[in-house]
């Protein structure tokens, strides 16, 4: 069974009706980035970073799964597939596909300040000021911030390494460190990119100039079609 490694970016969610940040010049609605996505907004004024991941946690509840991640499930019926994503949401874990490794963290669970390896899953839509984990210190949003490490980068860059066949939705490959992935693809490896805009890269690849929900149904019919 071939291993086919897809990598996945905020294109794939705006479907759903995920807001992303680059799509109104570094905000997220009135929110500036440095405010509210680096280790200093946290020190800075952590309620109103857990405010705003509340939000963002609210309003992921209320979308839904799209076509294009419906139809990437369907490719483990002749695939070992394997999502790498630069996305917090749970959308592909919510459409069904079992094997998902998030870059940048899970919008859906807390990590304890004082222990980074203790991760825990939020039940509902919010984390308060004063949730706490097990040895008493508050709870944080399990996101990796702007200026953080990427911790699951490496495993990413295992998986990457023996990808039979490497797909790339809804990203730019402007993000750093996912961007990174593709000198890991193997030489012979093909290259498949779903997005609409231009994408600048140094590896050769085949372009599906289309939004993921065109573009990802395109193509896994015509991998389950092929003998």
């Amino acid at each position: 069974m071939k291993k086919l490694v897809v990598l996945t970016g905020a294109g794939i969610s705006a479907e759903s009706g995920i807001k992303t940040f680059r799509d109104s010049d570094g905000l997220w609605e009135e929110y500036r980035i440095e405010d509210v996505a680096t280790p200093e907004a946290w020190q800075n004024n952590p309620k109103m970073v857990l405010e705003f991941y509340n939000q963002r946690r609210k309003q992921l509840l209320e979308c839904k799964p799209n076509a294009a991640h419906y139809k990437l499930t369907e490719l483990e019926k002749k695939y070992e597939v394997v999502i790498i994503t630069q996305n917090i949401d749970d959308l592909h874990e919510r459409a069904g596909s079992r094997n998902v490794f998030h870059l940048h963290g899970e919008l859906r669970k807390s990590q304890s300040t004082a222990d980074p390896s203790l991760i825990y899953d939020i039940d509902g839509w919010e984390l308060k000021w004063g949730d706490t984990c097990e040895k008493g210190s508050q709870l944080r949003p399990y996101v990796v911030w702007f200026g953080e490490p990427v911790p699951m980068f490496n495993k990413a860059m295992l998986i990457t390494e023996k990808a039979d066949i490497f797909v790339v939705i809804g990203t730019s490959l402007v993000v750093y460190p996912a961007a990174g992935l593709l000198q890991y693809v193997p030489y012979q490896t093909p290259i498949y990119v779903v997005d609409p805009s231009e994408v600048s890269s140094w590896r050769k690849y085949i372009h599906i100039k289309e939004k993921a929900t065109v573009g990802v149904p395109m193509l896994v019919d015509q991998w389950m079609a092929d003998k």
